[in-house]
């Protein structure tokens, strides 16, 4: 039986990935961890998605440099449609993850609860990286090297939110 089929009634666990414009960040950190619950079989257990804090790409495809550093990795980035956070979508959310502090601060003020100011977390915060620096850096007004570092970061960071989400989704805590 799969582990899916197991959690049968369980309600899936929701994350949402915020950065400034939501086609370079956050979308690399939304395909990531899709990926991995799909490799493990859990892709109806855990609801990944991104947002921005802002509007000014709302209905963009990810920036071609993201689509691009996620293929070069083995991810599929092209489907992505930016939109904006809406805080009215806090009660559906289990955990909140900003790319960097000035989100992590908007997001904080956005939330409507003390309870759901508490599902807000930086993404370095999962670093296993002893020292690394609390904001992923936004690689927008960069070249295609740092969209791969950035990539790189995220991915490093995501694996480490997978292995801590990942025995709670499969006991359907």
């Amino acid at each position: 039986m799969s582990d899916a089929r197991s959690r049968a009634g369980a309600a899936p666990f929701r994350i949402c990935f915020v950065c400034t414009g939501n086609i370079c960040r956050s979308p690399m950190a939304e395909a990531i961890l899709r990926s991995l619950a799909a490799s493990r079989g859990l892709e109806g257990d855990l609801v990944v998605s991104s947002a921005a804090t802002g509007d000014w790409h709302v209905g963009e495809r990810a920036d071609p440099r993201t689509i691009a550093a996620l293929a070069a990795h083995g991810y599929d980035g092209s489907a992505h449609r930016a939109r904006q956070f809406d805080p009215a979508w806090f009660p559906g959310l289990d955990l909140v993850v900003a790319l960097d502090r000035g989100q992590e601060r908007v997001l904080r003020e956005w939330a409507p609860t003390e309870h759901d100011r508490g599902k807000v977390s930086l993404l370095s915060s999962f670093d296993p990286e002893p020292g690394a620096p609390a904001d992923v850096p936004d690689p927008y007004y960069s070249d295609a090297a740092l969209f791969d570092s950035v990539l790189t970061t995220i991915e490093r960071c995501t694996r480490a939110l997978f292995r801590q989400l990942e025995p709670a989704i499969r006991r359907g805590a």
